[in-house]
């Protein structure tokens, strides 16, 4: 537990310290969208993957699209493995700017899950390493070269029922996710952000599943100084496919 105090703590104090320096803070409202796919490949193997759509509000206008893939492997009932890849498509991080051109990002993770049961919630502790390939860019058109950094990232879950009969159910989640960047090109943002999430998922079927979450986020700017403060509502579809083994 030492451990997650301290990720914790330096989440913290990298924030306020950066806070001191804030010269703007642009306040956003997004949509997430996602569907959410789990294919079971044998009892300890699956393929987790996912389509994320993510749009501004005020005005609309798309932020990024997101396609990802992973493996996961759950070695123990305390631990779960996983390994995968992500294509991200950004259009704007600024719904009143567009540019003729999206910036592609190309990242690589890697992340080991605890898992511990207390009474009947489960906490889920995830550290998730991150080697993303972003394609440069200037004011009018991609560049033929990539920056590259990694990211660290911790998130402390708690996963509870609220409500359950025969075979539905209403599940609640409350998470808590701190990202660091490491790299010759971060070197004015190795706090990146802070994620604190809240969401109710009602499951039709064991298999399927519809959540509404809410997630504030606060995140650190290329330049450094600025920041984006951010509400965020997101809407998953989750869907595992029932497989007999």
């Amino acid at each position: 537990m030492k451990i997650f105090r301290l990720v914790l703590i330096l989440g913290i104090i990298s924030t306020f310290a950066s806070a001191q320096n804030i010269k703007k803070t642009d306040q956003q409202t997004l949509i997430w969208i996602r569907y959410y796919n789990i294919f079971p490949l044998s009892e300890k193997w699956a393929i987790h993957s996912e389509i994320d759509n993510r749009s501004f509000v005020n005005p609309i206008h798309q932020n990024l699209f997101v396609i990802r893939a992973q493996g996961r492997y759950r070695a123990s009932k305390l631990i779960d493995l996983g390994s995968g890849f992500a294509f991200f498509n950004v259009n704007t991080q600024n719904p009143n700017v567009d540019p003729d051109y999206s910036v592609p990002e190309y990242r690589a993770q890697q992340d080991i899950t605890l898992i511990n049961d207390i009474a009947k919630i489960s906490f889920h502790n995830r550290f998730q390493l991150e080697e993303r390939f972003i394609q440069k860019a200037d004011k009018t058109a991609l560049l033929n070269d990539f920056s590259f950094s990694f990211r660290f990232r911790y998130r402390v879950q708690s996963t509870f029922d609220l409500w359950k009969k025969e075979s539905r159910s209403i599940k609640g989640t409350i998470s808590d996710e701190v990202m660091f960047n490491f790299g010759k090109d971060n070197k004015r943002n190795t706090f990146d952000q802070n994620r604190l999430y809240a969401a109710l998922r009602y499951h039709f079927t064991p298999n399927i599943g519809l959540e509404l979450g809410y997630i504030k986020n606060f995140q650190r700017r290329l330049s450094g100084v600025d920041f984006y403060d951010r509400d965020i509502i997101r809407f998953t579809l989750y869907h595992r496919i029932d497989r007999k083994f």
